[in-house]
């Protein structure tokens, strides 16, 4: 039979280094006993409820993607995880709901996108952090859009950096790209740099 002890440390085996309360409590494991483990193997709190052992890199997008799912993330931390800047994000943009709380996100100093219902779910994929976590943010062609559309607020070099990568690469979609525009009305705006750039 397997042990509590071994079960705690497969499921952070699993979980690339990190325990969540909630699914070891789901497992049938006690609180006390998790306390216990979490001591006796140098484990550290990332937020409540989300705890990652001494030899994992804290992840912070995969921390706060566990603690808020309703989050994805959005236009300069997108474009970064897609590789269409060189410039890691200096804040973390993060798209919601539109009807959705953004107080306790906004304390925390993200750049909150709120959306309808039916442009917040347009161009979700899920990509792979810098860690190796899976997190949920908007695919190359949402991004693009999202970046026009908010022109003023991308810093220069960002905006011609992703513009450029996006553009010239192999597996640009450019008519998922015209659709998003379309859907945001963006499409003349898009084709603009479409027909510039091509």
């Amino acid at each position: 039979m397997v042990t509590k002890f071994e079960q705690l440390n497969a499921m952070a085996e699993k979980n690339n280094g990190y325990l969540f309360t909630s699914e070891v409590v789901e497992a049938g494991i006690s609180k006390t006993y998790l306390s216990k483990y979490l001591k006796e193997n140098q484990f550290e709190k990332a937020a409540h409820g989300i705890y990652y052992s001494e030899d994992t890199w804290l992840d912070e997008l995969y921390v706060i993607q566990v603690s808020n799912p309703v989050v994805i993330f959005d236009r300069e931390t997108a474009l970064y995880l897609h590789n269409l800047t060189d410039r890691e994000y200096s804040k973390i943009h993060v798209a919601v709901p539109k009807k959705y709380n953004t107080f306790r996100l906004k304390e925390r100093g993200f750049v909150i996108h709120s959306y309808e219902e039916e442009l917040y779910h347009m161009g979700i994929v899920k990509k792979e952090s810098n860690f190796g976590n899976m997190l949920i943010i908007y695919d190359r062609e949402r991004c693009i859009c999202n970046m026009v559309a908010e022109r003023g607020d991308v810093e220069v070099q960002t905006f011609q950096t992703a513009m450029k990568e996006y553009m010239s690469s192999t597996d640009k979609k450019l008519g998922v790209l015209l659709e998003y525009a379309e859907k945001l009305g963006l499409r003349d705006e898009i084709m603009k740099y479409v027909e510039v750039m091509l």
